[in-house]
């Protein structure tokens, strides 16, 4: 599921949330720390796990 950063415009905070897509679309997405629902999604970094094959 994919990862996502945001920030709480009430306390002043930034938390984490992994959300289905389904979860990220509905965007009922509250602050842990207040419960506020003014919050914004930041932008965060990207990775990626791979294996490398052997020839």
């Amino acid at each position: 599921m994919p990862h996502y950063e945001f920030f709480c415009q009430k306390c002043k905070k930034f938390f984490d949330k992994i959300l289905s897509l389904v979860e990220y679309e509905e965007g009922k997405v509250l602050c842990p720390s207040c419960g506020s629902k003014k919050v914004e999604q930041r932008w965060s970094t990207f990775s990626a796990v791979t294996s490398k094959k052997s020839a």
